[in-house]
């Protein structure tokens, strides 16, 4: 089916070149030329009705990708200048050595020299259209001062994936893209919370749940901005990042983690462009974002006494204002609460506090993760002398690793109260 689109894209094209250089052509119009009858473009883009026009865009973006000797045309030189055709458009890879479209190349095939049809062809790369809000193509690259439709004309990474692989994509931490996807083996039922926090997660739970029908069935989204924005925050190895985790597994949501000690650059303008690769990616996927670290960037706000401080004032307005106008579930953590400006936690709807668990909660934690082969005859007295120790989840889930690694070493199958307490001191030096 991909072929027979690649097939019509090349009549479109052709005939496109004829029409404009006025050589012979057996159609008056480039939409004379069918496109085919089946829905495969329907399929991969997820969009019932396709117009000509949009679907001729959508197999340029594509052609590099699944036919790049297709677009070799665009290579004919212009001899009254020695050079290639400006109306062309296209813009030069770094190790592609074929034509590479931009909006312009684009413009030139649907409008030709007609300007109200290149108004129309300018509209299909607006922000609000279906091919943008639904990760198929963008334009992007233009630089200050130059066409719009100069931009690089590029398809999503998401679908090369379902046209390349019939796969969905998952991204994961690179230059260009500033954020990891976090996974767990645990499900929602091994989480061992304080009541009030948990509680307080299932009201995000809830939103994620039911925010439809809260903003368009009750129509409340008239009033409300979409989207949830929560707040984590205690001592390292409480459960932020566990439960952020979980309650996209809950609803099959992939959950990416933004390390913003990482992607804060002293560079002005470098943290926005950082931070915008996340939010233009997530903004219409369903995804769950998690700042981790969250201070680096929403600290105290400093007076401008200097550029750098505003600066730094800039990107935390940038953040902000994303933050504010993402369409999903946004959870920012830290340690230290006093870290971030209270003018900022009053923008969350939640503001979660992750504690030390207490002796109870150590015990049913400890019981959780110890393996009941470990403990034989003295199990209550080593889940007892355990849970003494005032320790976070994270922290146990470290002595059981050191426990793990002592029984293997040594060859024994059960664990003793001298081995757990050496594990628990060695842990405990480290605080």
């Amino acid at each position: 089916m991909m072929t027979a689109h690649i097939d019509w894209f090349g009549r479109v094209l052709t005939t496109a070149i004829q029409l404009y250089f006025r050589q012979g052509c057996e159609y008056s119009l480039i939409e004379e030329v069918a496109p085919p009858a089946d829905k495969w473009l329907e399929e991969v883009t997820g969009q019932e009705a396709i117009t000509f026009n949009e679907r001729v865009v959508v197999l340029l973006a594509l052609m590099p990708h699944i036919c790049p000797q297709g677009l070799d045309i665009f290579f004919v030189q212009n001899k009254d200048f020695d050079r290639q055709y400006t109306e062309f458009g296209g813009w030069k890879g770094l190790s592609h050595s074929g034509f590479l479209p931009t909006g312009e190349t684009a413009a030139f095939i649907l409008a030709g020299e007609d300007m109200e049809k290149r108004k129309e062809v300018t509209k299909l790369f607006s922000r609000e259209h279906w091919l943008y809000t639904k990760g198929i193509l963008r334009i992007e690259g233009a630089g200050e001062g130059e066409p719009f439709l100069s931009g690089q004309l590029r398809p999503a990474e998401e679908f090369l994936s379902r046209v390349l692989l019939d796969a969905e994509y998952k991204p994961d931490y690179s230059t260009g893209f500033p954020a990891k996807r976090v996974t767990t083996a645990l499900e929602w039922e091994d989480m061992v919370l304080d009541y009030h926090t948990r509680e307080a997660l299932d009201e995000i739970n809830t939103w994620i749940t039911s925010h439809r029908t809260i903003m368009d069935d009750w129509g409340l989204g008239r009033f409300l901005k979409p989207g949830y924005r929560a707040l984590f925050y205690g001592p390292p190895g409480t459960g932020k990042t566990l439960a952020a985790t979980l309650l996209g597994k809950r609803n099959g949501m992939d959950v990416y983690r933004v390390d913003l000690s990482m992607i804060v650059s002293k560079y002005i303008g470098e943290t926005e462009k950082n931070l915008a690769r996340v939010f233009d990616m997530a903004e219409h996927r369903d995804w769950i974002l998690f700042f981790d670290e969250a201070d680096a960037l929403f600290g105290k706000r400093t007076t401008t006494n200097t550029s750098n401080d505003r600066h730094a004032n800039q990107e935390v307005a940038y953040l902000l204002q994303r933050i504010e106008d993402f369409p999903g579930t946004v959870i920012l953590a830290t340690n230290l609460r006093s870290n971030i400006d209270e003018a900022f936690s009053r923008r969350f709807q939640s503001v979660i506090y992750f504690p030390m668990p207490d002796r109870e909660l150590r015990t049913e934690l400890w019981q959780k993760m110890l393996p009941k082969k470990w403990l034989g005859k003295q199990r209550e007295e080593l889940l007892s002398a355990a849970a003494e120790t005032e320790l976070s989840g994270g922290s146990i889930t470290n002595v059981v690793r050191r426990c793990a690694l002592y029984l293997t070493a040594t060859g024994k199958k059960t664990l003793d109260k001298q081995t757990l307490e050496d594990a628990l001191r060695k842990e405990e030096m480290k605080m």
